[in-house]
């Protein structure tokens, strides 16, 4: 795609009523819906000559649609050699299982030693949709979390993972350590979540102006105050099951944002006590693990599915836990 490319359609008679964004997207499938969504916030799609400035706008018969679409800026980001864990590569897209300590992308005070980093030295090429520090990253994992996570090797693959995850189609799984018992062997936290107001740097749950936030769980086991659950997401908001988590009571072990780093002595006998601190002490981030993604292949067209055993560190603990409990 050429530098300041403008595209120029007709509205035929039949597409007449359609949302701009919904034309733009079916006219120009390379195009995600959300960059489209963007570049009419921008001022960058005119009808008929001026700016249609809202994604609601309604395209008629005959008009005139054009969209001067901007590309990527060029990337300033070095390649680094840095081992990757691949679990799955083809030419459209690889599957990486993430260690904890890893940032996924560049940021200030994170510059270098990213997954991005690592990737640019991997791959000859990366989708480009992510913008200028996100080549190829789909969706990303926390930091301190580890697991699997997508990424796209070109715009086509990346627009349809995009959209399985806005459709909520691609499956995943994690797997955590958290304090105290759950409410139910099984359950659902169906919270909104948004920017805390007293930390701009955190999230929290937030029931007015927050984005919807459904995440599921099952408990595995149970050992004394703590237990060990699956999660299921619903949807992928920021820190979302940390925060759904510590707001219901039930942190993550070893979460140093959300509480989960501190033991809550009160209800603790000794036993309990001691064998706490020993769980907590063999950990030194979150206990969280992303190890089940399942996502429908763009050009494959058939069901993708992968699974990375728990890291060593979380292996240790459920190992003590069985032992000592």
């Amino acid at each position: 795609m050429s530098d300041n490319k403008i595209f120029r359609f007709i509205v035929d008679e039949e597409e007449s009523g359609e949302r701009i964004d919904s034309f733009l997207s079916g006219r120009i499938p390379e195009l995600s819906r959300s960059r489209i969504q963007k570049a009419v916030k921008a001022g960058e799609v005119l009808c008929c000559g001026k700016p249609v400035g809202k994604v609601s706008s309604r395209v008629a018969g005959d008009d005139t649609i054009e969209l001067k679409f901007t590309p990527p800026v060029p990337l300033s980001i070095l390649p680094e050699d840095i081992p990757l864990d691949i679990v799955y590569e083809d030419s459209s897209l690889l599957v990486v299982n993430k260690q904890a300590g890893m940032v996924a992308h560049p940021a200030p005070g994170n510059e270098t030693g990213t997954l991005v980093n690592a990737l640019l030295h991997h791959c000859s090429d990366l989708s480009g949709i992510g913008g200028v520090i996100r080549p190829g990253i789909v969706h990303r994992l926390d930091r301190l979390t580890s697991g699997l996570l997508v990424v796209a090797k070109d715009d086509i693959t990346h627009i349809s993972l995009s959209r399985q995850l806005q459709e909520r189609k691609v499956k995943r799984i994690y797997f955590a350590f958290v304090w105290g018992g759950m409410p139910a062997e099984e359950g659902e936290i169906d919270l909104p979540i948004g920017r805390s107001s007293s930390d701009r740097k955190k999230m929290a749950v937030i029931h007015r102006g927050g984005r919807q936030a459904n995440t599921n769980y099952y408990v595995l086991d149970t050992f004394g105050p703590l237990q060990y659950i699956k999660i299921k997401l619903g949807t992928g908001r920021t820190h979302q099951i940390r925060v759904h988590l510590a707001h219901v009571g039930h942190p993550v072990i070893g979460d140093p944002v959300y509480g989960g780093n501190k033991i809550r002595k009160g209800s603790l006998g000794k036993f309990d006590l001691d064998k706490s601190r020993q769980v907590l002490s063999m950990i030194e981030r979150q206990a969280l693990h992303a190890g089940e993604l399942s996502f429908f292949h763009p050009k494959k067209e058939e069901l993708m599915s992968f699974e990375a055993p728990l890291p060593p560190d979380m292996e240790s603990m459920l190992s003590f836990c069985r032992r000592s409990w």
